[in-house]
């Protein structure tokens, strides 16, 4: 009896610690959890767009529906809502394509969300462009439009490099300083905009930190003050290569932003900031730098199609 009751004791404490270790997400780690948050943050895809394989097709007759099915997906970090992002379809001649509303919003319903922990692929929506009515000119036997489906959306992503700040009068020995002082180099953080390396200086107890902003993706970066439905029709010069950007450092006072507008102008798809920051009396230590930026983007797709006239229909 005695060796059953030790015997029924030892499982009672099992039990307990089995139960005191458990954990709510089927055993996943703190280390799984920084590794998916991280690959959460990273990409240069913001709105990737494609049509639907056959849709439109390649050839088809004048006396069939034109139907193309194009494929939006948000690979990036934000979320879209309805009206941050339209799709329009061009280049084709509307007196022989007939019908075709070429303009629409990107979001049927609700918001397009961008990649989380729990979807590392991001979400899409499918908008369908379509004409039941092609009319070939008299004598033409063959059209051959490039078509262009152009998305343009809004965009939002945040860069949060780590730095190491320190008052560069203290004189310490590196082997006493918890971090030093280096430049940073990044790819991107989940958008087609992002910020491509941060050079480090400390003077005193201001720190420096000149910002190196690049457009990674390939389509067109646009002022997120220009209006999406002015685009791609009415854009104007001004209106391209700016985008909006918000600087804050942990345990720093911003003393100033250049360009102090808070956009920065891109040339050759890159665009520098430089900030300053007081960081006080204090020994070395590693932060993350904040980076906000805003702005919205335009990009295209095509393809060729071939429309045949119908053999023995006139």
């Amino acid at each position: 009896m005695k060796k059953k009751g030790w015997i029924f004791i030892l499982l009672l404490v099992t039990i307990g610690i089995t139960s005191c270790s458990y954990s709510p997400n089927s055993g996943e780690t703190a280390t799984d959890t920084a590794s998916i948050l991280k690959q959460v943050q990273t990409g240069i895809q913001g709105v990737d767009i494609k049509f639907v394989t056959d849709y439109p097709p390649t050839n088809i007759y004048d006396t069939t529906e034109f139907l193309a099915i194009a494929e939006v997906w948000n690979l990036g970090t934000y979320d879209l809502a309805p009206g941050a992002c339209f799709l329009e379809l061009t280049g084709y001649d509307k007196n022989i394509m007939k019908g075709i509303y070429s303009r629409k919003n990107c979001i049927s319903s609700g918001n397009l969300e961008g990649k989380k922990s729990y979807n590392l692929k991001g979400s899409f929506n499918q908008i369908e462009f379509k004409s039941s009515s092609i009319a070939l000119p008299t004598g033409v036997n063959l059209y051959e439009p490039n078509l262009n489906l152009i998305a343009c959306y809004e965009y939002q992503n945040t860069a949060s490099p780590l730095v190491c700040v320190e008052n560069s009068l203290y004189q310490v020995a590196s082997q006493q300083k918890s971090c030093t002082v280096k430049d940073v180099s990044l790819s991107g953080q989940g958008g087609p905009v992002g910020v491509s390396y941060v050079n480090v200086e400390m003077a005193g107890s201001k720190a420096i930190f000149e910002i190196t902003i690049k457009n990674f993706g390939t389509g067109r970066v646009i002022s997120p003050l220009t209006s999406l439905s002015n685009c791609p029709n009415t854009l104007e010069y001004s209106d391209f290569d700016k985008v909006g950007y918000s600087v804050t450092l942990s345990g720093g006072s911003l003393i100033s932003c250049k360009p102090k507008d808070g956009y920065v102008r891109l040339v050759n798809n890159v665009g520098k900031i430089i900030c300053s920051f007081n960081i006080g009396n204090t020994q070395s230590y590693e932060t993350p730098l904040m980076i906000d930026l805003d702005y919205n983007y335009m990009q295209s797709l095509r393809k060729t199609v071939k429309i045949v006239k119908t053999p023995g229909y006139d």
